[in-house]
């Protein structure tokens, strides 16, 4: 159901015998139509050889310093007859109707679909994702909705269930590798619909497991999400004339422009110092993660590096995956946001009796109803009446982005450490409903479930230690959010009523903002408004959708 077709070099006009400077695959890469082979120069400008078409690289015949003319074959080239199969989001329970029509209408039980390439679904703002786990080999029988390989972010793992049936007849990935969204992850000979859906007598043997063939070749930047705004200080607009004399191919420019980088800043590591896709993403990853100066200016200084050993007996042990990632974040935003912290007191005594009556009914409908959701029913009435603090700044700092929605994220303690799950349309469920949904989301962030959907979106954090203790502290703002609320532990303290001390649970809360958006006397409103909310229960129990 595939078909072998020849690499050709195009028309390219007076020029001949123009050396290959660059090979930008490597056989069994999985690429999509007009994504870029192989680098030539010429005495004038660089050029990408494109792909004719999507499918696998069978064979690649030239090599970096090689000469070729129009028409040289360069290559093989194994097309599919069928369309692409694009994974369905492991969230997704039905078949959406893009994956209904690629099974063959006119299958029959045990007919094969054809060969089809099964690759990432949409991940959202998440790049470069690191494959922890491959479920499946070479040979391997798989069913609708097995899992094939299971991604982790900075935030939770996730699996990637497959949508069609059939045989595994390459696996383009292995443990290690990352991945963005459109990334090849299998080659499978699909069955058609109606077979995957009949049972089977006896499951077939599958093949012995063949070893993980090399990483797959980078997705193309043709199919990379532009870098987010996470530090603009440290990107800023491109430098045209630079960027025009840069030594460096046109995909390499396309992904300088998708990732916001002056090519010029880079050092290339090619032939003649030429920038390579290597070369950009490595000068990315240095500035965010502070290991390099940027164009804004140099880098924090260094902390001095110490050996412990020699003052006595260590130990050393390897952060999880989610504290090497947030790290970086959270020192980005600390950087880049100029942070101020409100910190007051609300009232909630009359609060935490009523929630004391309705714990019982409540708990006979399995939901918990802890203070956080009271909590949050009144951020939600705080940000409709303050919708700055709802708000982001553009991409390029010139405008205010205000959000006609209010999705609320709160961070959960699990054992790989802080996520951060987000229950959408907040100001559309009441207190009730943000209480059970806390606990369905919390209970998948401890066990690594977290779907990714249920991790993007939100316009305002609260972060809560009221479990453990504590007085006041300072939140970072999770850009590009311009407010985060911290609540500690509720105390009882004597408060004066006019004409005397009496006993009062008091709500410690600490509002953080971004000084850009949101200035002081706003934010002694914004607390002001949410404990004079909180002391209204009844109110809060009211504000039903």
């Amino acid at each position: 159901m595939a078909k072998i077709i020849d690499i050709v070099v195009p028309d390219l006009g007076d020029f001949e015998d123009v050396e290959v400077i660059e090979v930008l695959v490597q056989p069994g890469a999985v690429v999509d139509q007009e994504d870029g082979l192989i680098t030539l120069e010429t005495d004038k400008a660089a050029m990408d050889v494109p792909a004719p078409d999507s499918g696998v690289v069978e064979a690649l015949s030239v090599a970096v310093g090689d000469k070729v003319n129009s028409g040289s074959v360069i290559g093989k080239l194994r097309v599919s007859v069928t369309d692409t199969v694009v994974m369905a989001p492991a969230i997704q329970h039905e078949p959406t109707g893009d994956t209904t029509v690629l099974a063959s209408p006119a299958g029959k039980e045990g007919k094969s679909a054809g060969v089809q390439t099964l690759v990432v679904p949409d991940l959202g703002d998440f790049e470069d994702v690191e494959v922890i786990e491959v479920h499946i080999n070479k040979g391997d029988e798989v069913a609708i909705d097995d899992p094939l390989v299971t991604l982790e972010t900075d935030k939770a793992a996730m699996d990637v269930p497959a949508t069609a049936a059939g045989r595994i007849e390459d696996v383009l990935i292995r443990v290690g590798d990352k991945v963005s969204a459109g990334a090849s992850l299998a080659i499978i000979d699909a069955v058609a619909a109606e077979a995957a859906a009949a049972p089977a007598a006896d499951p077939p043997v599958a093949e012995p497991a063949a070893p993980p063939p090399p990483p797959a070749a980078e997705p193309s930047p043709a199919v990379q999400q532009p870098a987010r705004p996470a530090a603009p200080a440290t990107l800023p607009a491109i430098d045209e004339a630079g960027f025009s004399r840069a030594h460096a191919s046109p995909s390499v420019r396309k992904l300088a422009r998708e990732l916001g980088v002056n090519l010029p800043d880079v050092k290339g590591s090619g032939p003649k110092n030429r920038v390579l896709h290597d070369d950009v993403k490595g000068y990315v990853k240095a500035i965010l993660s502070g290991q390099a100066a940027g164009p804004a200016g140099p880098s924090l200084p260094e902390t001095p590096k110490v050996d412990f050993a020699k003052f006595g007996e260590i130990e050393e042990q390897p952060l999880t995956r989610v504290q090497k990632i947030s790290g970086p974040r959270l020192q980005a935003s600390w950087i880049n946001l100029p942070h101020v912290t409100q910190h007051d007191l609300a009232d909630i005594t009359r609060l935490e009796q009523r929630r004391q009556e309705l714990k019982g009914p409540a708990k006979e409908r399995g939901i918990s109803l802890t203070p956080l959701a009271f909590i949050m029913k009144a951020v939600v009435a705080a940000l409709q009446e303050f919708p700055k603090v709802n708000s982001s700044l553009s991409n390029d700092g010139t405008a205010l982005v205000y959000k006609k929605y209010i999705h609320l994220g709160f961070a959960a303690d699990t054992d790989q450490g802080l996520v951060v799950p987000v229950i959408h349309d907040a100001d559309k469920k009441d207190v009730y409903e943000l209480a059970e949904e806390l606990g369905s989301l919390s209970k998948a962030a401890r066990e690594g479930k977290l779907k990714i959907d249920k991790m993007q979106g939100a316009t305002f954090t609260i972060s809560s230690l009221g479990g453990i203790g504590g007085t006041a502290f300072t939140p970072i703002v999770n850009a590009p959010e311009v407010g985060i609320l911290g609540v500690s532990r509720s105390s009882m303290q004597p408060v004066w009523n006019g004409s005397e001390f009496e006993p009062r649970l008091m709500l410690p809360l600490s509002f953080s903002y971004d000084h850009r958006v949101v200035d002081g006397a706003a934010a002694v409103r914004f607390t002001t408004f949410l404990g004079q909310e909180l002391a209204n229960v009844e109110k809060l129990l009211e504000a039903t959708p």
